[in-house]
């Protein structure tokens, strides 16, 4: 008689919602006085948070060797964080990275989503590349900027001919999903969220039919839809989205996020949006809070 076996354990893909620590300088004792600042003011979103250092920067300039890594993390640490990966060291550094059991992780450019180029020019035959095959099993993990003065800007390349003759309205598309290649789908929560849930719209918008309560937190790839008043987290555009916006009927967060650019409640919001229907975007650097038309 056979007999069928059961795995006491599954392993399988995951990302995790995570942080990343851009360093511009290796000066910690400036850096330890911003950052407390910055965790004062976050409530508990910094608790217990991943942590990519990211020292891109540093290593192109030619002083990431110079960084005290050791105390960055201990630094981290005091501040309830998690360092767990390193973007962008090499030689001395890594080693010191992988001896504190640090992973290497790829540097993760910001998605933006396409936009029509100005002027198409004459189109020419472009070759079709092939796009690299994605190892079976695996994601890309998801970091978001919170560390950031602003969001991280992309460069876009020189569009192709063909790209260049797309017209607009297809350039416009909504984000699609990385394995199908169709839109990303939309999560739709038709209930209240109370203190301590948390949401995630991974690859797509968030709707919420109801109020996001104090300790709440919902987070989305692209945008975020609450029809209901907004009074916990909400953070859109978690994987690099600049255009991602957050739409509220009544609009009072604890903490409000798009690509990695945040405003928290230490500063009040005027009286033409606090609890009123409006939208949150980004224009450049800057966060704009804007009521919401009829």
């Amino acid at each position: 008689m056979n007999r069928t076996t059961t795995s006491p354990f599954d392993i399988k893909s995951a990302t995790i919602q995570g942080l990343s620590l851009i360093l511009r300088s290796i000066k910690l004792d400036v850096i330890e006085g911003d950052l407390a600042a910055r965790v004062a003011n976050a409530g508990d979103l910094f608790t217990n948070a991943p942590v990519l250092i990211n020292v891109s920067a540093l290593t192109a300039e030619g002083t990431a060797d110079k960084l005290e890594l050791t105390r960055l993390v201990n630094l981290l640490r005091r501040h309830t964080m998690r360092a767990v990966g390193i973007v962008g060291a090499t030689g001395l550094l890594l080693k010191q990275a992988q001896a504190l059991g640090l992973v290497e992780e790829p540097d993760v450019q910001p998605r933006v989503r396409n936009k029509a180029p100005q002027a198409a020019p004459e189109p020419e035959p472009a070759p079709v590349a092939e796009a690299a095959p994605q190892a079976p099993g695996t994601t890309p993990p998801v970091v978001t900027d919170l560390f950031a003065d602003a969001p991280a800007s992309a460069s876009p390349s020189t569009p192709t001919p063909a790209e260049a003759a797309v017209p607009q309205a297809q350039a416009q598309e909504p984000p699609r999903d990385a394995a199908t290649g169709r839109p990303a789908p939309t999560m739709v929560i038709d209930r209240p969220l109370r203190s301590g849930q948390r949401v995630y719209a991974r690859g797509g918008d968030l709707v919420v039919l109801g109020v996001v309560s104090h300790g709440a937190e919902v987070i989305a790839d692209g945008n975020i839809h609450v029809y209901g008043p907004l009074r916990g987290r909400a953070i859109a555009g978690a994987t690099g989205d600049v255009e991602a916006r957050i739409f509220a009927v009544a609009m009072e967060p604890e903490l409000i996020s798009i690509a990695g650019t945040y405003r928290t409640t230490d500063k009040p919001l005027a009286d033409t949006v606090r609890g009123k229907p409006a939208q949150a975007r980004l224009d450049g650097d800057k966060m704009l809070i804007e009521p919401l038309k009829n």
